[in-house]
């Protein structure tokens, strides 16, 4: 059974970074469909409003709760957040509440040894309404992607980007109705599940920024390209090590250096977008998504390990 600390810190601390993945996903989104479909453009701006919502109140609840580890994996905020919040708006027009990220970054961690029975109810309820916006998430998610693979509809996104955010918002779900449930994750099967899961995304990340980079940008076509193909042989191994085929502690330390590595190429590459030394359609805030991304995954990873 898990515990009421557990409960509400895991919850927290799940919502802080999937509530800002799930608002920039309907950004990417938002931005991507033609005049045709400004109705879609509209749906996805409600949701990226509905989700900030969402994060204002995990913030709020947060603030001396959630642990300074978490806080300071770069998961939350990195320091190129606000930048690239700021020039997407920029790019975009599109109003991105900044202040989200200022109160973010000033969370501060804090060991509690108890938790009242009415932040409990807060978080319990607050999950209750993330599910019920993911399931609508999810739904409209779908229905993209089955217009586009149907040729019905056009976006600038790639069909497997639909898929990629789509499985995200199940992972954020699922993990949602297991804390839900109280039940304690057995943490070698949690392992397995969530390497399969984040290797997969890691080269679908690479392959996304190798397609979205400008064609004379030779040696970060190339690297994207590497980080690809090495992801998805983590994914198979991973895959292994579910069938015992492969040491399970063997793959987590290969991911774990991969990750390592990829962390630092994603910061890079949000650097130079945001100085204009990489030429590319990257949106900067794709950037900062990724790169928040891998250091959840390193977290992750470290803790298996």
């Amino acid at each position: 059974m898990l515990s009421t600390i557990n409960y509400v810190r895991h919850s927290l601390g799940l919502h802080l970074f999937f509530t800002r993945i799930m608002k920039e996903h309907s950004f990417f989104l938002e931005i991507g469909f033609t005049p045709r479909d400004s109705n879609f453009s509209e749906t996805a701006d409600n949701f990226r409003i509905s989700f900030d919502e969402i994060l204002k109140e995990a913030i709020m609840l947060s603030d001396g709760v959630i642990s300074q580890d978490f806080l300071e994996s770069g998961e939350v905020v990195t320091p190129y957040t606000l930048k690239v919040e700021e020039a997407s708006k920029f790019y975009t027009d599109v109003p991105i509440n900044t202040e989200l990220t200022r109160m973010e970054a000033r969370l501060q961690g804090g060991n509690l040894n108890d938790i009242d029975s009415t932040l409990t109810r807060r978080v319990n309820m607050l999950n209750q309404r993330v599910m019920e916006l993911l399931d609508e998430l999810i739904r409209f998610k779908t229905l993209i992607l089955k217009d586009m693979v149907s040729c019905k509809m056009f976006t600038v996104n790639y069909p497997l980007l639909i898929d990629h955010i789509l499985r995200e918002a199940k992972l954020y779900y699922s993990l949602i109705e297991r804390l839900q449930s109280k039940k304690e994750m057995n943490i070698e099967q949690e392992a397995i599940e969530q390497e399969i899961f984040w290797n997969r995304i890691m080269a679908e990340h690479s392959l996304f920024i190798r397609g979205l980079l400008d064609p004379t940008e030779d040696e970060l076509i190339i690297a994207a390209n590497n980080f690809g193909n090495e992801f998805n042989q983590l994914y198979q191994e991973s895959k292994a090590a579910m069938d015992r085929t492969l040491p399970l502690s063997q793959v987590t330390a290969d991911s774990l250096q991969a990750t390592m590595e990829i962390r630092n190429f994603n910061a890079q590459g949000t650097e130079g977008i945001l100085d204009c030394k990489v030429k590319s359609i990257i949106i900067p805030l794709l950037g900062d998504h990724v790169l928040r991304e891998s250091n959840h995954f390193l977290r992750l990873l470290k803790t298996y390990e």
